[in-house]
């Protein structure tokens, strides 16, 4: 064991943010703490680390180790390059080489016993070297920052011309390089496009010290951590397993629970009403057993009703459906200054397709939807919506909130035809209520701006969304909610993230933005990981083809290009009929059940037995319940094919 939290508590004036909170952190162990926006994991991170001191309980550290510590705001001031600054993480490593390259030069002019002297300096200056992996430094400096997305060209960057998410992720490399025993880090995966999060999953999986981390990121979890540690309503339970895991094992936990409750206060109400009862005789025995069944109820103890935390509740629909071809994409390029960020790319979105687009941070993601929605212009190409399309546009920097208005007066504004009471009603579905509503926009937090976003997208009864970064500042329930909100919905959507556990859940198609193009891919996440290797070897043998042919002969390349496309397209047909035909299917066998149970209903040896005829009629509701939600999914992908 290397860090121990016994019954850590904390409080903020009146409010109780933990209570009693206890775990254990073995080495080597990769654990995370979750929970939802405000539960208090980044105060319990900085109780471990002494930033912050707690009420009552301790932190004890095994002797000697050392944390190091990711927070999420980093303020890095330095005059260095980068290449600079991560090595002043191993200023030891530096001056010990620059003390043996001194030596070498010293001993050439050395003799004797003064150079037998030197020798021996050297033997052991040198074996030091070795012991701290001196000879591997700078290759580790390299590869840290190549992992956490910089280019060898960027290295001689200065620290101070640097973006904010640039200097964490500089605050996050120096901080892997240090090696503590324990790496505490809040959000680690903000700022990294998604081949730096692969790469940093893999580099936390063989980390040879403890990580405990903080994220919203499922995926992540799911690959990294081996603990859950979960911080609810002030207190702190601990399972072990990743994130899925710990989703499981968590709702087995709330469903007995919850049995347990229930069974507890029907046992309650019966005694309550059998002790009413013998009071009612009114007799002296009576009353005594009375008295006595009511001493054992007061000894009963109570299961506490399991509580649930807040969750946002809205839908999205429609108000009028498109037409079937939503957009056309041709020809696309953008630029800024010497910068080409894509060139000549095309794409089409059907009626009802959830489409992500995904990419390194940097590669004009973001761009792409901007030009969609008439934000930003094209350098060339055309964007064609098609009949009957309406957009509703969730931007990520939440630049369509006004800062100085109510978070009332902003959807009112928006939506006059609202009363009061609508508009309240709005807000409270996104936990927003009381005097909250009159709180200004810049007043309020990211998670809070992102869920007024939401409020107006809901509002806006668009049929093709198109959303940048959804996820972003979202908890995970509030990330979960989303999830199904989006693949219930009727509508087209188009969205940029990097949330993979999100993408994987919500996408039916991948358009990737690499190399200045898009590539295409007919399924979600794990589809994209499958095929990836395979696609992008396919579009290298067409572009190399591509940079031989003559003009006269690049209509061949082309062709090639587009047997690819259209064998994907191929794929996406075949696997929408397959899945038309399994619903059909599905539907015609519970039909044939339910005209089956019918028959049963009506005859005398059924209705006369009662547990047969509940049982019947049990099976009978989930059939019809299993229909309609069929006859949705036969509908929406009726329309697709």
């Amino acid at each position: 064991m290397v860090l121990s939290c016994n019954n850590i508590s904390k409080s903020f004036g009146m409010t109780e943010i933990l209570k009693d909170v206890s775990f254990h952190i073995n080495e080597k162990e990769k654990a995370a703490i979750v929970g939802v926006n405000g539960a208090g994991k980044t105060t319990l991170l900085r109780i471990i680390i002494g930033d912050l001191s707690a009420d009552d309980g301790n932190v004890i550290l095994s002797k000697g180790s050392v944390i190091g510590y990711l927070s999420q705001q980093q303020d890095l001031q330095s005059d260095n390059t980068i290449f600079e600054e991560m090595y002043s993480v191993k200023q030891e490593l530096t001056q010990l080489d620059e003390r043996i390259r001194s030596l070498e030069l010293m001993m050439k002019h050395a003799k004797g016993k003064e150079l037998e002297q030197m020798l021996n300096t050297y033997t052991r200056l040198t074996h030091e070297f070795e012991i701290q992996n001196g000879y591997a430094y700078k290759s580790e400096v390299v590869g840290i920052l190549k992992g956490l997305g910089f280019d060898e060209d960027e290295f001689d960057k200065r620290i101070d011309t640097l973006s904010g998410g640039q200097k964490t992720r500089i605050a996050l490399g120096k901080l892997l390089l240090s090696n503590p025993d324990i790496l505490l880090l809040d959000e680690p995966t903000n700022h990294l496009d998604l081949i730096s999060i692969a790469w940093l999953e893999t580099y936390l999986t063989n980390y040879n010290g403890a990580v405990i981390v903080v994220a919203h990121d499922r995926y992540f979890l799911d690959k990294v951590v081996t603990k859950v540690i979960e911080l609810d309503n002030r207190k702190a339970q601990t399972f072990d397993g990743n994130y899925s895991d710990y989703v499981y094992k968590k709702s087995l936990q709330q469903n007995a629970l919850l049995k347990a409750y229930n069974n507890q206060q029907r046992e309650i109400k019966r005694q309550e009403e059998v002790i009413a009862k013998l009071r009612s005789f009114n007799r002296e025995k009576s009353i005594r057993r009375a008295e006595s069944r009511e001493k054992m109820l007061e000894k009963i103890e109570r299961i506490d009703k399991p509580t649930e935390n807040q969750q946002i509740h809205f839908s999205i629909e429609p108000k009028i459906i498109s037409g079937k071809d939503v957009l056309t994409v041709k020809g696309l390029s953008k630029s800024y200054g010497s910068l080409e960020l894509f060139s000549n790319i095309n794409f089409y979105i059907k009626r009802g397709e959830r489409v992500a687009i995904i990419g390194n941070n940097g590669t004009g993601k973001t761009t792409i939807l901007k030009i969609i929605t008439g934000s930003v212009e094209a350098d060339a190409g055309e964007v064609e919506l098609g009949s009957k399309v309406q957009i509703g546009y969730y931007d990520q920097a939440m630049q369509l909130l006004n800062p100085n208005k109510t978070l009332f007066d902003e959807l009112q504004d928006t939506y006059p035809h609202l009363d009061n009471t609508a508009v309240r009603n709005i807000l409270a579905a996104f936990l927003f209520t009381d005097d909250d509503v009159f709180k200004l926009i810049k007043d309020i937090s990211g998670g809070e701006r992102g869920r007024v976003s939401l409020a107006k997208l809901m509002l806006s009864e668009a049929n093709f969304l198109i959303l940048d970064e959804p996820t972003n500042h979202l908890d995970i329930a509030s990330k979960e909610i989303l999830e199904n909100v989006l693949n219930s919905y009727s509508g087209t959507i188009l969205y940029v993230s990097h949330d993979r556990y999100f993408i994987n859940k919500t996408a039916t198609r991948i358009l990737d933005l690499t190399d200045k193009h898009l590539l295409n891919y007919i399924g979600n996440y794990d589809y994209y990981l499958e095929k990836k290797e395979a696609v992008e070897a396919a579009y290298k043998t067409v572009d190399k083809e591509k940079d031989s042919l003559t003009a006269s002969d690049e209509a061949i390349g082309s062709n090639k290009l587009s047997w690819l496309q259209q064998k994907e397209e191929q794929a996406r047909i075949r696997k929408l009929k397959n899945d038309l035909k399994r619903t059909e299917d599905e539907i015609h066998e519970l039909e044939i059940r339910n005209e089956e149970i019918d028959a049963l209903l009506i005859k005398e040896e059924i209705y006369t037995d009662a547990d047969k005829l509940m049982e019947l009629h049990t099976e009978k509701k989930k059939i019809e319940a299993r229909l309609e939600e069929l006859l949705e999914k036969w509908e929406r992908l009726a329309n697709e094919e």
